[in-house]
């Protein structure tokens, strides 16, 4: 947990942005007997981040007997300095309603994300989207292969076959259409194979190029910066956008023809997240675009 949040301050040194979070674990961080103890650790961990930091926590699920405790020793002490706190093993919003109560019973307002891990949790991602305090849902591929007690091969939870298994592909796309219906943000499961740089760029590029998701967990330091690099535009893409968005500013974002090309709002739209995408992964952005994004 020290490393990632070493490593979380070097490269926000050197991209001059927080190019990614830290969600310390308490579902599976802390060994079993010792959950008070290890989740008296995160919140000291927290409280002692550095200004700027981006660090959230993961805590157990909403039926879990350490939940309530989870909520009162780390939202209840440094809620307000956490970016969010992700609950697994959300089967409906009931989970995040009963969360939103503990939440608000520790005095903090803490936005929420949620694992979505089930078949279940899948046929309510839209519902579960829509909550208000919910900011992302993220993807829980080997819970989710699991709970299908064999009928979904071990090799679906690999980085190759996690991208070819039709019940996996559908849950992902699933979870993606859901949160860009309520616009929030979808998370894209892990890679076990940390020490595969190839296959983790892959999975990233396959996951925001194919599937729609715009960010993606790690289990691994190694892996953050193929992620980052993966979902970021490419210099050409970033220069068309800046080209198309300077140009709408001129035309008072009237209708223009690029290249021979029409684009209008509905265009200008695309390409403006194109910049702030480019922009929260560190990428250059030309000074005359920058200035919106700070």
């Amino acid at each position: 947990m020290r490393k990632s949040l070493d490593l979380q301050a070097q490269m926000a040194a050197e991209f001059g942005t927080c190019v990614f979070d830290v969600t310390l674990d308490c579902e599976d961080g802390a060994p079993v007997g010792a959950e008070a103890a290890h989740a008296k650790l995160v919140a000291d961990l927290v409280e002692g981040a550095r200004a700027g930091a981006r660090v959230a926590v993961r805590i157990h699920p909403v039926d879990h007997p350490c939940f309530d405790a989870d909520i009162d020793l780390i939202a209840g002490r440094v809620g307000d300095r956490l970016c969010h706190i992700m609950i697994p093993k959300v089967e409906s919003r009931l989970d995040v309603d009963r969360a939103v109560a503990a939440l608000a019973r520790a005095g903090a307002e803490t936005p929420l994300q949620v694992l979505i891990e089930s078949p279940a949790a899948v046929h309510a991602a839209f519902d579960i989207a829509a909550h208000p305090q919910v900011q992302s849902l993220s993807f829980g591929l080997m819970d989710f292969v699991s709970a299908h007690a064999g009928a979904i091969p071990a090799s679906a939870m690999g980085a190759a076959g996690q991208f070819s298994h039709p019940l996996v592909v559908r849950a992902k796309l699933e979870i993606a259409s859901a949160c860009h219906a309520h616009g929030k943000v979808p998370s894209h499961c892990v890679v076990t194979e940390f020490a595969d740089g190839s296959a983790m760029r892959s999975a990233a590029q396959r996951a925001y190029r194919e599937l729609g998701y715009t960010r993606m967990w790690s289990i691994h330091p190694a892996q953050i910066r193929p992620i980052v690099e993966a979902m970021a535009p490419d210099p050409q893409e970033i220069a068309t956008a800046a080209d198309i968005i300077t140009a709408a500013i001129a035309e008072n974002w009237a209708p223009i023809s690029f290249r021979g090309n029409l684009h209008d709002r509905a265009s200008y739209r695309y390409y403006w997240h194109v910049i702030e995408r480019a922009y929260r992964t560190g990428r250059s952005v030309p000074d005359a675009i920058r200035i919106f994004c700070d």
